[in-house]
């Protein structure tokens, strides 16, 4: 549906700047959000209560934007499966990713074959800091987007994104941690954690996941969860 982008350069130096929207992009932005409805409108039936996060909520797409979205807490996969397939919503791979030691297990599902409309969860607990992630890169409900609503936060570039009505204003996070903080609603640790990471990702790469491995949509995710968790004890022990 839409093809994927190159990496995310931080901006050095990002202006205070006004963005007025063509209707070119307020076309795409529409287009993205009705995906995003389709999926999220399956998981609210089922009685889930997802998130959408990223470029998505905030409005500032572009060709490579991804339709993310999140049920930001614990959930049986094998219900959800169940819930998608009940929706017609076609699974085509499956990831359990970490990412870091301390981060929570979750799982990806991608529902394109390119990967660029996906439902992930935690299969662990989210901590608070895991939590406020989602604030800090802009995400909406369900409920806001039937409102179209479109909620501030900050790029993988390091420039904050506040809505308007013609389009977004962009600027600076750093310099600016704790107003970026108090409109963003997040602790001002989580602030400085993110640029922290997306500074050390620009300067080096990306630094990779701390677990990650694809299942074929045929496997059953607790099967593996059980073996990879038996396996940790097993060498734990050792």
């Amino acid at each position: 549906m839409f093809r994927k982008g190159p990496k995310h350069k931080v901006v050095r130096v990002p202006e205070f700047k006004d963005v007025v929207y063509g209707s070119d992009r307020w076309a795409l932005l529409r287009k993205l959000r009705e995906v995003a409805a389709e999926v999220m409108k399956v998981l609210v039936q089922c009685g889930y209560s997802p998130i959408v996060h990223g470029s998505v909520a905030r409005g500032d797409v572009d060709q490579n934007s991804d339709v993310d979205v999140v049920i930001p807490y614990t959930v049986a996969p094998a219900v959800v499966e169940a819930c998608l397939d009940r929706g017609n919503l076609r699974i085509y791979r499956k990831t359990l990713v970490r990412a870091t030691p301390k981060s929570a297990l979750k799982v990806v599902y991608e529902l394109t074959p390119n990967g660029d409309v996906t439902i992930s969860f935690p299969l662990e607990r989210f901590s608070p800091r895991e939590l406020e992630f989602y604030k800090f890169g802009g995400s909406i409900s369900y409920e806001d987007l039937a409102k179209d609503i479109r909620k501030p936060g900050v790029t993988k570039s390091l420039i904050l994104i506040i809505p308007t009505e013609g389009g977004h204003r962009e600027a600076p996070v750093v310099g600016y941690e704790y107003y970026v903080a108090k409109l963003l609603g997040v602790s001002i640790d989580t602030v400085r954690e993110r640029v922290e990471i997306l500074r050390r990702r620009d300067e080096v790469g990306r630094t990779g996941l701390f677990f990650k491995v694809v299942l074929d949509p045929s496997v059953s995710v607790e099967e593996v969860v059980r073996e990879v968790t038996k396996k940790a004890g097993q060498r734990d022990r050792t």
